[in-house]
């Protein structure tokens, strides 16, 4: 009976723990609001990476496993034409304004699970993922 005290004890500290981790600093900004964090909560390890910079920018620097389909090169619509419409993916860029119309072509092509998630250094943080270099 000490013992499951104990384990109970250790659960409730270890989930405070995280409860005070996620509330400060890295949540959501001053303008921001809680369907921010309720987008990175959705997102699963499976989630598809898409980066949507230059071939230039994604040799400079992109998130590990990703794979660059440049949203204003001309080739997005075929390139995720190719792509399962139902599977998660991920989408980002430098700043968040490609992704977010990489985003919306994605959803009007029919993609049911789409996650922008802005520029690569959130991507990275919000996905657990380091940035790597070719």
């Amino acid at each position: 009976m000490k013992k499951q005290h104990i384990r109970v004890l250790a659960a409730a500290a270890f989930l405070a723990a995280v409860f005070m981790l996620a509330s400060c600093g890295s949540g959501p900004s001053a303008g921001g609001t809680s369907e921010d964090t309720v987008a990175e909560m959705k997102l699963t390890p499976a989630s598809r990476v898409i980066d949507v910079r230059t071939a230039e920018e994604f040799a400079g620097g992109h998130v590990q496993g990703a794979v660059n389909l440049d949203v204003e090169g001309g080739a997005f619509e075929s390139g995720i034409a190719a792509l399962d419409k139902s599977a998660a993916y991920s989408v980002y860029c430098r700043s968040g304004r490609r992704s977010a119309i990489a985003a919306g072509i994605m959803a009007q092509a029919g993609f049911t699970n789409i996650t922008d998630l802005g520029g690569m250094e959130d991507a990275a943080r919000v996905l657990n993922l380091p940035i790597v270099t070719d």
